[in-house]
């Protein structure tokens, strides 16, 4: 163990204080995120970093309510090969594992799982891996990625266009990371970049994509990986962002707790 111990952390704990905390059904969450390419002015573990220290900001929060499971540092990430250091998981290897994951929370007593996600193109290989743990155990499972838990603020405070400056390494991201940890962040190297060819059905945004789904090689859409305007980023910005999210979390994880599903049937 690195650090001091926490109660909110799954792998801090013992086998028979894990089988003790089942017992208050706290929400057991698994952040995951990816290693990948974020322009020439963020570290490749952004969707990493930004993602846990939400989690466990949280965690610090409402250490009796929570349960963090071990990171998940590596996402899908196929269509990000062309930028150098990128490691993909191929997405139907990346379904079972983190239906594995789902599954033995299950089989160790909990009855609520939240997978809080910090790499987008994760979102689709999450939606099939939590319908298997919902339709394979008693374990009720949703996902998200972080920012849609903070939205009005993120589009209050934003400067960047929209759309397509909060799309990848752009100005929230940034944000946080400059929050966060600015030392890494290469400011000098940041630059806008609104390439993506434009379409009133195509575009890309954190804070609301367009209504058909298109996803290219990277490669095809930013030229140094950038999509967006990370000239943007303010510390003070990521420091409002992150505590918005914060604060949304929380208040997810106190509802769904308490969250009441019907028991399923079997109609035929």
């Amino acid at each position: 163990m690195h650090g001091e111990r926490k109660k909110w952390k799954w792998d801090h704990l013992t086998s028979p204080e894990l089988n003790e905390r089942a017992g208050d059904q706290p929400v057991v969450v698994l952040s995951i995120g990816s290693v990948e390419d974020h322009g020439p002015h963020c570290p490749m573990d952004l969707d990493n970093f930004i993602v846990r220290n939400i989690c466990e900001a949280v965690g610090e929060a409402i250490p009796d309510e929570m349960l963090l499971l071990p990171h998940f540092p590596y996402g899908f990430e196929t269509h990000h090969m062309d930028y150098p250091g990128t490691i993909d998981i191929r997405y139907d290897h990346l379904i079972e594992t983190v239906a594995d994951i789902g599954l033995s929370v299950a089989r160790h007593g909990f009855r609520r799982m939240l997978i809080a996600n910090g790499h987008g193109s994760n979102m689709p290989v999450l939606d099939l891996a939590a319908r298997k743990i919902n339709n394979h155990s008693d374990v009720l499972c949703a996902y998200f990625i972080w920012p849609v838990l903070d939205l009005d603020s993120i589009r209050e405070h934003r400067t960047s266009k929209y759309p397509g400056g909060i799309a990848h390494a752009g100005e929230l991201e940034t944000s946080l990371y400059l929050h966060l940890n600015p030392d890494p962040v290469r400011m000098d190297l940041a630059k806008a970049d609104y390439s993506f060819p434009k379409s009133q059905f195509i575009y890309h945004d954190l804070t609301g994509m367009g209504p058909v789904n298109f996803a290219p090689r990277h490669s095809m859409i930013s030229g140094d990986g950038t999509v967006g305007d990370p000239t943007q980023a303010t510390a003070e910005k990521g420091r409002l962002w992150f505590d918005a999210c914060k604060s949304r979390f929380i208040d997810l994880i106190r509802e769904f707790r308490i969250w009441k599903a019907r028991d399923g049937e079997d109609h035929h």
